[in-house]
């Protein structure tokens, strides 16, 4: 049963929902297996308790993973458009009898061509994950291990499409300023990042605690359950 008390309290009702699945599958085996079979005076197993007590919390959960899953895919889907834009860009122009870069040579071209190839890889990867969220049943066996792993890997890769857009429109501006301000345009760029850098530091905390929710393992028993 879904107590007042919860010492395991974790944020989100979505991860409160797995942790609770894994309480139950940790009492699961640490009783004999012919209890669960077992019916209440009303005719109610421990699986139809469970089921019954955390309905509300499997709700909210599921809502609250839309909500994430529909603002994550707007945001991963404009990075994945700005990001199929830039690898299509080539700085500098081609020359005209081969056909190649004009700056293949460069170390900032190299670093760009990978970085909005990059960029756009896992941010499709991250629209994907986040539709699959959307479609989802949202049935209580899937907050134990497939919704919060797809949050996870979702959530990962708009954080590193993220970074890659980033690296790639500083390695492709560079062009522009290395002329003029050289060195100093590091510090601009570095500077260009601060925003992007203070949402991550926001969203971390959701993400380490998805993290933590999804490895972390309940308090194992110290004894064994003697056989009938």
């Amino acid at each position: 049963m879904l107590g007042e008390n919860k010492p395991w309290l974790i944020p989100g009702a979505a991860l409160q929902m797995q942790w609770e699945i894994k309480w139950y599958e940790f009492v699961k085996r640490s009783v004999p297996q012919h209890f669960f079979v077992r019916c209440n005076q009303k005719g109610e197993t421990a699986k139809d308790i469970f089921t019954e007590k955390h309905t509300d919390l499997v709700q909210a959960g599921g809502e609250w993973l839309f909500k994430t899953s529909e603002s994550c895919s707007v945001v991963a889907a404009l990075i994945a458009t700005v990001a199929f834009a830039t690898s299509a860009t080539v700085p500098g122009g081609v020359k005209e009898n081969v056909g190649t870069p004009n700056l293949e040579d460069k170390p900032a071209f190299d670093i760009f061509a990978i970085s909005s190839l990059v960029a756009l890889c896992f941010s499709v990867n991250a629209v994907i994950m986040f539709l699959a969220i959307l479609t989802s049943r949202y049935q209580e066996r899937d907050f134990r291990i497939d919704l919060p792993r797809k949050l996870l890997v979702g959530l990962t890769s708009l954080f590193l499409s993220i970074a890659s857009m980033l690296i790639s429109f500083c390695a492709g501006h560079y062009f522009v300023l290395m002329d003029k301000l050289q060195y100093t345009a590091i510090l601009v760029y570095a500077v260009t990042c601060l925003p992007v850098t203070f949402f991550a530091v926001a969203q971390f905390p959701l993400y380490f605690d998805l993290i933590w929710a999804t490895f972390k393992k309940v308090p194992q028993r110290s004894y064994k359950v003697a056989p009938l």
